[in-house]
């Protein structure tokens, strides 16, 4: 390692590192590893689909461990399990047992009479206050009316680190925000090279953040558990690559369980072409959640109805999209004249 600058080094030697001060590259591999080797030990059983994900089941039990770094989450239908997990896993590692989950990585659990809400109040207010816009006047919508961004127009910023980080930020913000998705999209093209009509355009953002600070998504029981999907695109949205931005939403039961946003990476001839490029998307998602929820033990999630509406060649023309238990698709398209 190089030799600190207030030490003199005339002959450029170098110094031997013979212990790590901060944990080597490899620290973080061998955590996980010791980790896993320690609940497939207890019994888990690693999701194929979220190598994070770890499943004991049982014919009447179910319980459920979620790892990211070294933040845990136990939860499942026998209490005596979970106590017995949290138990071997302190008698190792010594854990830190904050009982009954409030705050997560961000994320702000409230508990209701009908449901869960997860919100990022505490993560939007800190996002205003760093970027001076705890007192501005809020806005309407996430982008201005007929906002059209292109990456030559306007002045280069002097500094682009603090675009990047508001950008940043907001990106981590659409973990419950389903209403910037579009939005972060839109504004993490220009992370390159920012100018100040890009400037604007995020600060217009944070004045709608600022209206909307107890925005979140609530998560409720449902008396038919099934999984749908909404898939929709922009045609021909990025005017300088003509590119159309794909957009969908997976929903169980009524709760929003995903969601994105993203640009397609082909240029689509036709709007159609375009939509049936977000169906494709859409249902390459649905197929792994559905493969993640056989896992957790639900195998009655078959078909999922996946619906998208295309205004090219029939005026408001709605296909539906049912995934079958062979993972094939069917189509059934309902025209004006409702033709099937």
């Amino acid at each position: 390692m190089q030799v600190p600058q207030v030490i003199p080094n005339p002959e450029h030697q170098v110094c031997r590192l013979r212990k790590s001060l901060y944990g080597l590259k490899q620290a973080s591999r061998q955590w996980f590893q010791k980790l896993s080797k320690t609940l497939v030990d207890l019994g888990y059983q690693q999701s194929k689909c979220d190598y994070s994900l770890f499943i004991n089941k049982s014919s009447r039990h179910i319980t459920v461990v979620a790892i990211y770094v070294d933040d845990i989450l136990v939860t499942g239908s026998d209490s005596s399990k979970i106590q017995h997990v949290k138990t071997r896993l302190d008698s190792l590692f010594g854990i830190k047992d904050l009982g009954r989950l409030n705050y997560f990585l961000g994320l702000e659990v409230v508990y209701l009479d009908d449901g869960i809400f997860l919100s990022q109040r505490k993560f939007t207010q800190e996002l205003l206050v760093h970027s001076g816009f705890v007192d501005c006047t809020p806005a309407v919508t996430p982008l201005p009316l007929n906002c059209k961004l292109v990456p030559t127009e306007g002045t280069l910023l002097s500094d682009p680190t603090v675009y990047r980080t508001l950008i940043g930020k907001l990106n981590f913000l659409t973990h419950t925000r389903l209403d910037l998705s579009f939005t972060v999209q839109t504004l993490s093209q220009f992370m390159q090279s920012p100018r100040d009509s890009h400037l604007q355009a995020l600060h217009h953002t944070l004045r709608y953040v600022k209206g909307t600070t107890d925005h979140g998504i609530v998560l409720k029981g449902s008396d038919q558990l099934r999984i749908q999907a909404y898939s929709d695109s922009d045609w021909a949205a990025c005017l300088s690559t003509r590119r159309s931005v794909s957009g969908y939403v997976v929903l169980l039961g009524s709760s929003p369980i995903n969601w994105r946003s993203k640009k397609q990476g082909t240029v689509s001839r036709s709007s159609s072409e375009a939509e049936y490029r977000a169906m494709a998307q859409t249902a390459s998602e649905v197929t792994w959640l559905v493969k993640l929820f056989g896992d957790l033990g639900v195998h009655s999630l078959k078909p999922v109805p996946l619906t998208i509406t295309i205004s090219q060649p029939f005026p408001l023309q709605k296909i539906q999209c049912f995934m079958s238990e062979r993972n094939t698709s069917k189509f059934i398209v309902i025209s004006p004249e409702k033709r099937s």
